[in-house]
């Protein structure tokens, strides 16, 4: 291994970006597919050593996940959400909504949420509120109100984002999911959708990115220091 002062740390087989912290205020994150553990391994310590925030892995499966969470002591593991984290923040006054349309959206809700708590947001959850039984939605409508950012994470025609911003003066951040059947076209009609909502200003983020969605709701919450 050789320690670089460009920012980086040379490992061979990758080059953890130990500046992004300094630069962002957030450590660089860890896509776990495609990974061997020794390679996680590698580039979770070097991440460790160089950041003081947390060091997350995502889309981690469970077997992975604990060959390297026993190399690399202190880490939580969310099976849901496939995220490993080490050193979670906490204490960031900025609530977040995570709002999945049906219970088949939620293992991409949950990665949405887990990441989110991760990175210290105040992260509240409404799972099946879908809008084929609006109900469920409007009886939730305090809640939302009190929201600072709504991620909303649907499938099938991903009319959810549409609804919530009509209800809501915070930013929304839409999830399109690659639930549905065949016309769903594994999330591309939802995402066409979110995408040509008439709720004006509805930030859309890519099919089954709950990722995604968490960073854009952290980068809302995040004020830089000025330079």
């Amino acid at each position: 291994m050789t320690a670089d002062m460009t920012g980086f740390e040379d490992l061979g087989y990758a080059r953890p970006d130990t500046d992004r912290e300094a630069r962002m205020g957030l450590p660089e994150v860890v896509y776990g597919p495609g990974k061997t553990v020794g390679h996680v391994v590698g580039v979770v310590r070097s991440l460790l050593a160089a950041n003081e925030g947390p060091v997350l892995v995502t889309r981690v499966e469970p077997a992975v996940a604990a060959a390297v969470a026993a190399e690399v002591p202190g880490s939580a593991y969310d099976g849901t959400a496939r995220l490993l984290v080490w050193r979670p923040a906490s204490g960031r006054a900025f609530r977040v909504v995570v709002a999945s349309a049906g219970t088949s959206d939620w293992p991409v809700a949950a990665e949405a949420a887990a990441v989110a708590r991760a990175l210290g947001l105040d992260v509240h959850e409404l799972r099946d509120v879908g809008v084929a039984g609006l109900h469920r939605l409007l009886a939730e409508t305090d809640e939302l109100r009190a929201a600072d950012a709504v991620i909303c994470v649907a499938g099938m025609e991903g009319a959810l984002p549409s609804v919530v911003g009509g209800l809501v003066g915070c930013p929304v951040i839409a999830v399109p999911t690659s639930v549905g059947y065949g016309a769903a076209l594994e999330g591309v009609t939802p995402l066409l959708a979110m995408l040509t909502s008439c709720a004006a200003g509805v930030v859309v983020v890519n099919i089954d990115s709950g990722f995604g969605a968490a960073m854009a709701a952290h980068r809302m919450a995040t004020r830089p220091a000025p330079r």
